[in-house]
């Protein structure tokens, strides 16, 4: 009997012991398992110190990870466009002002140029969003849809401050990506890229959102917006224009670059978020160019520096380095040192997000302003306005009514090609003051009345300076030369 009962004794500890074991592994590999009033604290053997465990039902569920029905929403919108450049005479780097002593370099023509990336259907009647870059001076534009019918489009407008432009093909019925909205997206949320990489036709690739209202410094405009998605999702030369869509197949952004050292992917890639695509081609559908909004401020990165240095209260916002004199914010009475923290109901962490939700204004649009002043917070009304000073908006042939022309800055390319700093070049040309005086399209603008032009603001600046000198003196001397690098001299008279 005494065996009988050490052998239950012996069953009984083994079963007490399974159930404990069975227990454990059920509420570690099943999150759904949990013990009702789990609060003791368990003593860990090698620390001696008592560690809490939380319970598994307390953690958020994760997303499928499913991403076929979002590639299929999305693959059929996003199209491959491929550009032709015209023939241009090249050969070594050429400097420009050798011309002027009259020893210029030897130059060969050279075949026509091709490239490629890629652009997403916004309409069923052919609108097409892309970016800029990838039809900069293009001199034809074809676009090839998913099922491989090809089309010539027609450049609508562009917008090299966010590096998106508009175009258009002579077609309808097209497959549309649904518009998402990408102040929704979090860091962590998955995104799929679709594009065209190496001429590789609806590739789908996968990532994470890595950050948000990331600014890298790759667009040359004075007046640019940087305020990318970065991801982790593949994306590859031809990628550019294409589509960052979320896990439901809405499009979120509008891939634009890579950080590579290689000229590949190796590890993020940038999206013009839409947000900001959003306006951009609104505007220009409506008005032919975008309406840009100025709230009239310099700021700077609030650094730990900075914070001690000014005795800042806080890290977070845009720092007011300087303002515009009559611009919107003197006018709202926003000073020098500030710390803008909020526009509207946005809140403003760094001067990225300030310029992001100022550029989805119009000039006239008025905006609640949050600011710190001595670390007091205050709400100031301020009413936006255009580069002129106005809050009125400007129509592509308001802006060009004058030379009769629209005109891009130099891309670095080009600057190196023919050994300049600065420059700005004719766009499109049509009856006006410049085509009167015999300038020819393309033609690149250096120096006007003796002044440099490296912008359109320059340009404009000094047009209206010599509309308001006398009828004698409203004249401009313009000095320039060719994409081919020879140099040229014009005389507009504005006066006749």
């Amino acid at each position: 009997m005494k065996q009988i009962f050490r052998f239950l004794g012996v069953v009984l500890l083994i079963a007490a012991v399974s159930a404990g074991t069975t227990l454990a592994v059920l509420k570690y590999s099943n999150p759904q398992f949990q013990i009702t009033n789990y609060k003791s604290q368990i003593t860990n053997d090698s620390t001696g110190l008592p560690t809490a465990y939380s319970r598994f039902a307390s953690l958020p569920q994760a997303g499928e990870t499913d991403f076929t029905q979002a590639a299929e929403l999305s693959v059929n919108a996003v199209v491959h466009v491929k550009t032709t450049y015209r023939n241009q005479m090249s050969s070594q780097q050429m400097d420009l002002f050798e011309y002027f002593f009259g020893r210029p370099g030897q130059q060969r023509e050279m075949p026509a140029q091709q490239a490629s990336g890629s652009g997403v259907i916004i309409s069923e009647d052919g609108y097409i969003v892309t970016n800029n870059h990838v039809i900069d001076r293009a001199d034809q534009i074809q676009v090839v849809l998913n099922d491989k019918r090809e089309y010539t489009a027609t450049l609508v407008g562009t917008d090299p401050n966010t590096d998106i432009a508009l175009l258009k093909i002579d077609e309808t019925g097209l497959p549309v990506i649904l518009m998402g909205n990408s102040d929704d997206l979090r860091v962590g949320e998955w995104v799929l890229a679709v594009g065209n990489p190496f001429n590789l036709t609806s590739t789908v690739t996968a990532g994470i959102v890595s950050a948000k209202a990331r600014n890298i410094n790759i667009l040359n405009a004075e007046m640019k917006i940087e305020s990318f998605i970065q991801t982790d999702a593949a994306v590859n030369p031809g990628n550019s224009g294409g589509a960052l869509v979320n896990t439901r197949g809405e499009l979120v952004g509008i891939n634009t670059a890579i950080a590579s050292q290689t000229g590949s992917y190796s590890g993020y890639s940038f999206a013009v978020p839409t947000s900001i695509v959003q306006k951009v081609v609104s505007d220009i559908r409506q008005y032919g160019v975008v309406q840009r909004a100025i709230l009239g401020v310099q700021m700077r990165e609030i650094t730990s520096e900075l914070k001690k240095e000014k005795n800042l209260t806080t890290l977070q916002g845009a720092y007011v380095e300087r303002v515009v004199p009559d611009g919107a914010a003197e006018k709202a009475g926003i000073k020098s040192g500030d710390v803008i923290t909020r526009v509207d109901d946005a809140a403003v962490k760094t001067g990225t997000d300030l310029q992001e939700h100022i550029g989805r204004h119009r000039p006239g649009d008025v905006v609640s302003v949050t600011l710190l002043r001595d670390g007091k917070a205050m709400t100031v009304q301020a009413t936006l306005t255009n580069r002129e000073g106005g809050t009125g908006v400007i129509s592509a042939e308001d802006k060009a009514s004058v030379l009769g022309a629209t005109f891009s800055e130099l891309t670095d390319a080009q600057k190196e090609r023919l050994g300049i700093n600065y420059g700005l070049q004719i766009k499109s040309l049509k009856a006006g003051k410049l085509k009167s005086a015999g300038v020819p399209s393309d033609f690149i603008i250096l120096k006007v009345n003796n002044r440099s032009v490296r912008t359109e603001e320059d340009l404009d600046d000094i047009v209206r300076r010599a509309n308001s000198a006398s009828e004698r003196d409203r004249v401009l001397f313009i000095t320039g030369c060719t994409p081919q690098g020879r140099v040229r001299y014009y005389a507009v008279n504005l006066a006749e």
